[in-house]
């Protein structure tokens, strides 16, 4: 389809240019056919879900009023916060990832046309991954009853628009102060930090409950005891999403505007940018305190040191271990809220093997298999199961500081449970660390861009299932002691 509609275009345009940056994404997704398939399926069944409820909902009425506008500007900030985190990523493998941006500025070709293709490329993407999972039950519903649901879909575009415009306007802001490199690293902090800000502030809010009520539902009260979905600009939104027109004009209007405003005023920035990217510096830093640090003795040390050393040096593995860690704060202040005793072993033992067996797995993959030198380990006279052993205890051991917390956590209510906790989580590490390291495919560490886990979908699925059911029988063990 996207190939067909850019041989009807010029080639070169803007338009051109911008399906080809889809494209781009499309492909880079990686997915197998069997993957494929598998979305495919699920797609259809999703949107079969939207077309039962359009015939349900065909002759119920709609009142919009403060409290529906509440209730989508809610959900359009938790939805722009993802979309805030999907455009930082996005625009750190534009600048310094993606690689065609040599070929594209020594074309025949507008700078302009070029940083708005990207900018569009980078909403189009954000706005098709929230597409998938909002439209297929939003647009059966709109045109079996209810058109002026419609409206949602613009809300959606001005959001991506904006996404894009304030995730490159970061990138580009963190290159100028502290360098790519510093950008890539705060980068994917910042991610991190605003994928999760919306899931910590209702956390924040539901630690000073008594009745233990949902956070969102008491983000929700707060929000509407102070006015916000009624005002001129809060109830934007929710006007916009139920098809009123001057909303939808000021809120795509201004996006709109938005965007052009950031092609044109960023331009140079971006092209400063993406030269700092791609420069290499003249001299090297002398290296303190001589060399002989750097050689170990063993075998076995060499390679934990080195995989190591590559694991913390990748900035995309600060975004998962924090946004992990995120994740598993809300979980240690429930267990130690109100300073009484912790109340749920069973459900942080679960939590804890479940967790870090996946991200042992993730970092067990990248280890075994971005490998820059596979075939001069293939034809070195050691032993594979030495190599694999040594990459498994790197990936362990980085793993380590984030699979002990909840441990502790249960150590204040049973030492026993917080051992038979941390013997599990370890053990679901080692074993699903080691099914990747075994079928580990090396490939150079420079083609895992991406990082998107390979080993098939029954690979994945099988490891999932080995984290959770020694999950369950942890949780099982650490209740009975």
């Amino acid at each position: 389809m996207i190939g067909w509609a850019m041989r009807h275009l010029p080639p070169g345009s803007l338009g051109w240019l911008t399906l080809h940056e889809l494209r781009g994404n499309l492909r880079n997704a990686g997915r197998s056919r069997v993957g494929q398939v598998v979305g495919l399926l699920f797609l259809l069944g999703y949107t079969g879900l939207g077309v039962f409820f359009g015939v349900m909902l065909a002759d119920a009425p709609f009142h919009a009023g403060p409290i529906a506008w509440l209730a989508v500007l809610t959900a359009s900030l938790l939805v722009f916060t993802f979309m805030t985190t999907q455009s930082l990523l996005a625009s750190q493998r534009t600048l310094y990832e993606a690689g065609d941006l040599d070929l594209l500025f020594t074309a025949p070709l507008d700078p302009r046309t070029v940083l708005s293709a990207k900018l569009i490329g980078i909403a189009a993407g954000v706005m098709l991954t929230f597409s998938i999972f909002l439209l297929p039950i939003l647009l059966p519903v709109a045109v079996l009853g209810h058109p002026e649901l419609l409206g949602s879909v613009a809300l959606l575009v001005a959001l991506a628009l904006t996404a894009a415009c304030l995730g490159l306007g970061v990138t580009l802001l963190l290159a100028r102060i502290g360098g790519p490199r510093a950008a890539k690293t705060v980068g994917q902090i910042l991610a991190a930090l605003a994928g999760a800000s919306f899931f910590l502030v209702t956390q924040i809010f539901n630690q000073h409950d008594e009745n233990r009520q949902s956070g969102f539902v008491l983000l929700f009260e707060a929000m509407r005891a102070r006015g916000y979905g009624s005002g001129p600009l809060t109830s934007l939104p929710g006007r916009a999403a139920f098809g009123q027109p001057l909303a939808i004009v000021l809120l795509l209007g201004g996006a709109v505007l938005l965007f052009a405003g950031t092609s044109w005023g960023m331009r140079q920035v971006f092209l400063q940018s993406y030269r700092a990217g791609g420069a290499r510096p003249a001299a090297r830093r002398a290296a303190r305190g001589g060399i002989a640090r750097r050689f170990h003795r063993s075998l076995f040390a060499a390679i934990f040191a080195k995989e190591l050393r590559l694991l913390v040096r990748d900035p995309a593995l600060i975004f998962q271990m924090l946004l992990r860690i995120v994740y598993l704060a809300p979980i240690l202040l429930v267990a130690f809220r109100d300073g009484r005793s912790l109340p749920i072993g069973p459900t942080l033992a679960f939590a804890s093997v479940v967790v870090a067996g996946q991200l042992v797995s993730s970092l067990a993959w990248l280890a075994a298999s971005a490998e820059d030198a596979p075939d001069l380990l293939k034809v070195a006279p050691v032993a594979k199961d030495d190599l694999d052993f040594a990459k498994l205890l790197a990936a362990m051991a980085l793993a380590a500081p984030l699979g002990v917390l909840l441990p502790i956590a249960i150590a204040f209510q049973s030492i026993l449970g917080a051992l038979v906790a941390l013997l599990f989580t370890a053990g679901c590490g080692a074993t699903v660390g080691y099914l990747e390291v075994a079928h580990a495919q090396p490939a150079p560490r420079a083609t895992f861009q991406r990082r998107q886990k390979g080993g098939g979908v029954v690979r994945n699925l099988f490891e999932f299932f080995i984290a959770v059911i020694l999950g369950l029988v942890a949780g099982v063990l650490v209740y009975l002691v």
